[in-house]
């Protein structure tokens, strides 16, 4: 990415004896639940969806046919751009408040943009209901206008804006998949996070919360 002049990504070093990548340090701030104030702006928000747009811009001329990518959270639509797919606050560097570059692509693979762009929605927005937004520190505040920041700082034209709409009920799904079948496998992490957070009632209570406000967040994005 960083030989398009893209340099929101960490510089690669080397590889280790062990197999582990070596990447050169970004000086920054890294925000984690419950997040601070200022990481839950407008002006943050807008920053990863621009940051995600130069990423995007910079893969397009990558041809990732012959490398192996994980699927755990990649378009189930697939696609040739190379995709972050977990663009959350604590995946992102800031400086100043500001999105600078983004960390961790563990989940990195090809897929549609726009399902990479309604992930940092679900996950940024946040797409999530009321009570399970709070437990996370995510403050109150206009979640449809939210989504339309999201779409005005990426670029998304009418169409593109309708896609969006409807590939976030892709990605919801796509990110209860994910956790499942953590779960199911026994990942210690996963097994406490289901247990400490209702288990499969948290998602009742999203997709609930997402049917009875979608006709807001279409609004929105008008």
């Amino acid at each position: 990415m960083r030989r398009t002049g893209f340099e929101g990504v960490p510089e690669p070093v080397g590889i280790d004896g062990d197999g582990r990548e070596r990447l050169v340090f970004i000086e920054g701030e890294v925000p984690i639940p419950p997040y601070q104030g200022w990481s839950q702006s407008d002006i943050a928000l807008a920053s990863m969806a621009e940051l995600l747009r130069g990423f995007h811009d910079s893969a397009k001329g990558f041809d990732p046919t012959d490398f192996t990518w994980n699927d755990s959270l990649a378009d189930p639509a697939g696609g040739t751009v190379v995709c972050h797919n977990d663009v959350c606050p604590e995946n992102v560097v800031f400086r100043d408040g500001v999105a600078i570059a983004l960390l961790d692509f563990e989940f990195a693979a090809p897929g549609r943009p726009v399902f990479d762009l309604a992930q940092l929605a679900r996950l940024c927005v946040p797409i999530e209901n009321d009570f399970d937004q709070a437990r996370l520190g995510w403050q109150p505040a206009d979640r449809p206008a939210r989504l339309r920041l999201v779409a005005d700082a990426y670029g998304l034209g009418r169409d593109g804006r309708k896609e969006l709409l409807s590939t976030i009920d892709l990605a919801l799904t796509r990110g209860e998949e994910f956790v499942r079948r953590r779960v199911d496998s026994g990942d210690p992490n996963f097994v406490e996070m289901w247990n400490q957070t209702d288990g499969p009632e948290r998602y009742h209570r999203r997709h609930r919360w997402w049917n009875d406000n979608h006709h807001n967040f279409a609004t929105a994005l008008r």
